[in-house]
């Protein structure tokens, strides 16, 4: 069996930056242990697999370790191909996916996400949490995954988690803010328990950082880095219920998969 792959940099404007996402464009679903297998073979933070359904596309997204529920970078990859490569004339895109519905609208070569939003809430703050993170945020709130707050962007810049204490957390992953210098908000996103140690541009995890600035900065458009080594820069909009989440895609590989007969 031959499977057409592209490889897109997500959040990025050229290569070499970004978050890498593979894409697997299919007619009918493959088995699942195979697109487990083929996401583990890749090695990227995500692998997203999407087949027509609808008058839409159903998404799903694989880490090397898991299936997960909703993936940012590789949902503006997967529209990317379909937008650019597979139907150009579009501008629109919609999939079905575990998170509910999501739209990717292309106004130029800017792709602008539509996904739920998830305001962080008040929990507890484990021991291994603040150990684990090699800092000490000033607050820890909790959506998919632990929030924590820092004073400022270089406390965020200056964390050396220790992956192992972040791994045994229970919840999705790690993300660590900040107010920026030059953006009006940093993050970097750390989810070894699902074998991604540190991930260069998390979408998803957006949904929680959108509301929580857009309240404390009082502004509905707001300005985002993810300041790890790649980096990526995100255009983003509190839409109440739903955030925006907008960046450029570029394409680093076209190629074929060969997976048995």
């Amino acid at each position: 069996m031959e499977i057409t792959m592209y490889q897109v940099d997500a959040f990025a404007s050229e290569v070499f930056t970004g978050n890498p996402a593979a894409v697997c464009p299919l007619r009918e679903w493959l088995p699942e242990d195979l697109m487990q297998s083929i996401a583990r073979e890749n090695n990227l933070s995500e692998t997203a697999f999407f087949a027509p359904e609808d008058g839409m596309f159903r998404i799903r997204w694989f880490t090397p370790d898991a299936e997960v529920d909703l993936c940012g970078h590789a949902t503006l990859a997967s529209a990317y191909v379909i937008l650019t490569i597979m139907e150009p004339s579009r501008t629109r895109v919609g999939f079905l996916s575990r998170s509910g519905p999501l739209g990717v609208a292309r106004t130029g070569d800017l792709f602008a996400m539509d996904f739920p939003a998830q305001p962080p809430v008040a929990c507890e703050t484990p021991a291994q949490l603040l150990s684990g993170l090699g800092g000490r945020p000033e607050t820890v709130l909790c959506s998919q995954d632990y929030f924590a707050v820092f004073a400022c962007e270089e406390d965020v810049l200056n964390l050396t988690p220790d992956m192992n204490q972040l791994a045994g957390l229970g919840l999705r992953g790690v993300i660590a803010t900040a107010p920026g210098e030059e953006a009006d908000f940093v993050s970097r996103f750390f989810a070894p328990g699902i074998g991604i140690p540190e991930d260069p541009v998390t979408g998803s995890a957006h949904c929680a950082l959108i509301p929580y600035w857009s309240k404390r900065l009082e502004k509905k458009d707001l300005y985002a880095r993810q300041v790890s080594r790649r980096g990526g820069e995100l255009f983003c909009r509190d839409l109440g219920g739903r955030v925006e989440i907008s960046g450029w895609a570029a394409l680093y590989m076209r190629g074929t998969i060969f997976v048995g007969p």
